[in-house]
């Protein structure tokens, strides 16, 4: 692939200092029909794996220069991660999360071996609050979710349970539908759940089961399959991307579907693309932009590569971000929206500078020649 390096303008959506709980995750970026730009984020952290996290979401009323504070969407006793969102016209918003119990989360609580940088003993206060809950309390949290706003994001719907999850959230096609492919989530698969396609006919209230992914190619397992996403193109396919992860690369695979999600071709690599997870999106122009974030050390940074053909080929690799802190490999998961003039802005994680936890920031690019 091409490497292009455009001009970039960079924003900071959520970078704060002073506090324990300044960590911030896995953000996704959308745009109403009036103009507002909403990033959700798991926030109010003390670690990459942390009971704390906040799921939060953030608008500007400016294109992106300027943010509010982080307002709370969800909230529970466990870590609540992931949050993607979904603008599908007339107020209506969906934002998806999941929520994780990690087995040796009171283990590391005790120990604070994953939160090396923050007070002993706010961290014993908390493992002892949660130790105090009634039995089976964040078990019972455990899974997947989906809410619905019909007021721009004013008010939400309670909790809604999936079987599935992914960073990003669902997709709006042309006829209303809404697309969620994602990573199973069933006891009975263990790390080996496969890839699948949930289904919305009333704006995400309900969901149906619609199809299930493939193997991708030259792969041993569902294991190696994570954080997918999916989107229709505008001559009526399905796409979806799949960050694939083992010990011989960490990569996306890219699969299409003609029946609406029901069936899906093999996944395949795309080139030697070196990154992942993937967000997908359709520009105003036609191209298919898919952002992501390379993890290798020498070239980590957030990135992006674009289809002129609805994702047949991939003929650039655009350079976003690459200011990395030598402190950090934990960083990415950008997603990408288009402005009013055709420029696009993505919203990633990232340590700031030489900071020694991650904030939200943001970019502002152009395509090459667009």
């Amino acid at each position: 692939m091409e490497l292009f390096k455009p001009e970039v303008e960079y924003f900071r959506v959520n970078n704060i200092k002073g506090n324990f709980f300044r960590y911030n995750g896995w953000p996704t970026v959308c745009k109403d029909d009036r103009g507002v730009l909403y990033t959700t984020a798991s926030s109010y952290r003390m670690s990459h794996v942390d009971p704390c996290g906040k799921n939060c979401m953030y608008l500007s009323f400016n294109e992106g220069k300027t943010w509010t504070p982080p307002i709370i969407v969800n909230d529970s006793y466990i870590d609540d991660r992931d949050m993607g969102i979904t603008y599908c016209g007339n107020g209506k918003m969906v934002v998806t999360w999941f929520n994780e119990l990690h087995p040796e989360y009171w283990e590391h609580l005790d120990a604070c071996t994953w939160f090396d940088r923050v007070d002993v003993q706010v961290v014993n206060g908390i493992a002892k609050a949660l130790r105090h809950l009634p039995e089976g309390t964040c078990e019972k949290l455990v899974g997947a979710y989906v809410k619905v706003s019909e007021d721009y994001g004013v008010t939400w719907s309670d909790p809604i349970r999936v079987p599935l999850t992914n960073p990003h959230g669902v997709s709006v096609c042309a006829d209303g539908t809404l697309i969620f492919m994602g990573k199973k989530m069933d006891p009975e698969y263990g790390t080996n759940d496969p890839i699948v396609v949930y289904s919305s006919h009333d704006g995400g209230y309900s969901w149906e089961f619609t199809g299930e992914v493939p193997l991708g190619e030259g792969l041993d397992g569902y294991v190696d399959m994570h954080e997918p996403h999916a989107i229709e193109l505008p001559n009526g396919r399905l796409l979806g991307a799949i960050r694939v992860h083992n010990a011989e690369f960490f990569t996306t695979f890219i699969t299409f579907s003609d029946d609406k999600g029901k069936t899906w071709s093999t996944p395949k690599r795309i080139g030697e693309l070196d990154g992942a997870p993937p967000h997908l999106m359709v520009h105003s122009s036609g191209a298919v932009i898919c952002s992501y974030s390379c993890r290798t050390y020498g070239k980590m940074g957030e990135k992006a590569v674009v289809s002129y053909d609805n994702g047949e080929t991939w003929t650039e690799d655009y350079e976003l971000d690459l200011r990395v802190s030598p402190n950090q490999h934990d960083l990415g998961y950008p997603s990408t929206v288009e402005l009013e003039d055709g420029s696009l802005y993505t919203v990633y994680y990232q340590a700031y500078g030489d900071e020694d936890m991650t904030s939200l920031l943001a970019c502002k690019w152009r395509l090459n020649g667009k």
